[in-house]
């Protein structure tokens, strides 16, 4: 068994080599960089897919400052003709992953601060070599300046806090760093930026994205990467395009690949070989349970891994989802609580079919043009959904790529509709135990809650109100929390007729299967025997063999009953013994 330590939370490649820890070799990305020549690329992918860890590698293979030669040492790159590109070029590397600011001029300071660490270490290289007055440095040295004085400024009691700043200075700061580390090197830099749109997304939050980004934002990055002489490469990283913000509102030299392309597909994330591998070198086999729970992306045409829930998986050898996308989460919640129709009809098949056919736009922001289709390319370029199958023109085939970005959407349904997750995991685990009296009690008090909650939130409550069905949505977030012990279906032929809801168990001699049928009106009473009774004349128990619970619910508005019965259907689906 290995007893290399675990590069958890560590994304700095040098700091991964240089201190021994296990390291996945992807280091064939630098020659596809190369080789592909790309003036400016953009690389989406999800979070703690790698990006980091990958934009650090190509730093410290290219920059030209550094002797990396220990740290590549034995890698795939080192075998290939572009080995000898090691350390010949000088570089710029930026990250943004942690730009934030609850008003823009923090935002500002954020920004300022993550850029001022390229510029100490630029001006400690140029010392007395360079002429601080001539035209190639002079802005250099008055940004360098501004930036080391960068701070919030605390007023005094009562005081609003001010910020010292040069706005007009922090626009040009990447563009004279790039002018001036040219004319030191006679070489144009290439410039590496991770996480580009993260201050965009905070921006968003906080309700200053478009002020920010047609402003300091898109005149930072725009005027770098847009017909900048001094510009060698650029290669950015993030969750997804922003295309019609002024950033790149004229780049044409571009080019974006998504979780779609074949190019760069296997250098993020684990394939199955790597992590078959990386399990057996800590004394694991890759099961069917890790693969369910952690398996499902596709990138291009490669079957991957989520690498941060693999490699926590092997330090605690315990399944459990562990990813969680924070820096998106909230902005997508956001985002479907308040999706139109069209959406929500595509987002329930989703959760009760476990795929969707849909339109998907993978290179813009749902920030930008608010559509459906701009919707589903964030869900799969933050990683809560993978294209199962691509069938031409912006069509897909989405799914939910694993158990446990299951639980994330459990979360997603229940604030949707209103309801705490837990509290529905505790209702159908009452119901497939049989303990009916509890799953009633439960039922009962989200109802009431449910109802109570739309009653508050619904704009217009009318039948094209995507929140008027609560009780709907109760039991899609059901059918998602029962993901692994229940495959749901609903609205579909069964029997003689159309059944609200079938759960079929997925380990029958565990559990029972469970036909739902719903009634409304007033006479909830007459309404649920009912429904029971509709499930036995239109037989929508044909399908299932082995024991059935059938169950008859009846709502008005906030008060809810219902009736059921327990069943057991043999091999040819009409004969049925009462338990």
């Amino acid at each position: 068994m290995m007893d290399q330590a675990l590069a958890i939370g560590i994304d700095d490649f040098r700091e991964v080599r240089a201190g021994d820890y296990y390291y996945i070799d992807k280091t064939l990305l630098i020659k596809d960089f190369i080789r592909y020549k790309n003036k400016v690329s953009l690389i989406t992918r999800p979070r703690r897919f790698g990006k980091t860890l990958n934009v650090t590698m190509l730093r410290e293979f290219f920059d030209i400052t550094k002797d990396s030669k220990e740290i590549f040492k034995g890698l795939a790159i080192m075998d290939t003709e572009y080995a000898t590109q090691l350390n010949t070029r000088p570089v710029i590397y930026l990250t943004f992953k942690n730009c934030s600011g609850r008003i823009i001029e923090e935002m500002y300071i954020s920004l300022a601060k993550a850029i001022r660490a390229e510029y100490l270490r630029y001006e400690s290289l140029f010392g007395d070599a360079v002429d601080q007055a001539s035209n190639d440095y002079f802005a250099f040295y008055q940004i360098y300046n501004m930036l080391k004085e960068v701070r919030e400024k605390e007023g005094g009691s009562g005081e609003k806090k001010s910020y010292k700043i040069d706005i007009t200075l922090l626009k040009s700061g990447l563009t004279e760093l790039m002018k001036s580390v040219s004319a030191f090197f006679d070489q144009n830099p290439i410039v590496l930026i991770d996480e580009y749109d993260q201050p965009l997304i905070k921006a968003h939050d906080m309700g200053f994205r478009e002020s920010f980004s047609k402003g300091v934002y898109g005149s930072l990055l725009g005027d770098a990467l847009k017909g900048n002489d001094y510009l060698g490469q650029a290669l950015l990283t993030g969750i997804q395009r922003v295309a019609k913000e002024s950033i790149f509102s004229e780049v044409n030299n571009f080019v974006v690949y998504t979780v779609v392309d074949d190019i760069y597909a296997p250098y993020f994330g684990l394939t199955e070989r790597e992590t078959s591998r990386a399990l057996q070198c800590y004394g694991f086999e890759l099961t069917d349970e890790i693969r369910n729970y952690y398996d499902g992306y596709i990138f291009g045409e490669v079957e991957i891994y989520n690498p941060w829930s693999i490699l926590k998986y092997i330090h605690k050898n315990k399944l459990y989802p562990y990813w969680i996308n924070t820096s998106t989460n909230a902005l997508i919640r956001e985002l479907i609580s308040n999706a139109d129709v069209d959406f929500m009809e595509g987002f329930e098949e989703l959760i009760k079919d476990g795929e969707v056919e849909a339109y998907v736009n993978l290179e813009a922001s749902f920030m930008e043009l608010e559509a459906p289709e701009t919707l589903w390319g964030l869900l799969v370029n933050s990683g809560y959904l993978t294209v199962a199958h691509e069938l031409g023109e912006e069509a897909y085939i989405l799914k939910i790529p694993n158990q446990e970005v299951k639980k994330e959407f459990r979360s997603i349904v229940a604030t949707y509709a209103g309801f705490g997750e837990n509290r529905v995991h505790q209702l159908f685990s009452a119901l497939s135990n049989r303990n009916i009296g509890r799953f009633l009690k439960i039922y009962q008090k989200l109802v009431y809650d449910c109802v109570s909650y739309h009653d508050v939130n619904s704009v217009d409550a009318n039948e094209n109100d995507p929140h008027e069905n609560s009780y709907h949505m109760l039991f899609l977030g059901m059918a998602i929390s029962m993901s692994g012990m229940y495959k749901p279906k609903s609205n579909r032929e069964s029997g003689d007729g159309r059944s609200d809801i079938i759960m079929r168990s997925l380990q029958p001699d565990l559990r029972p299967h469970i036909v739902f049928e719903f009634k409304q009106g007033e006479a909830v009473a007459e309404l649920k025997q009912e429904a029971l009774d509709q499930i036995f004349e239109k037989k929508y128990y044909v399908e299932l063999h082995g024991n059935v619970l059938c169950v008859g619910i009846a709502h008005n508005k906030k008060k809810c009953e219902l009736v059921h019965k327990e069943i057991v259907v043999d091999a040819y689906g009409d004969f049925v013994i009462g338990v």
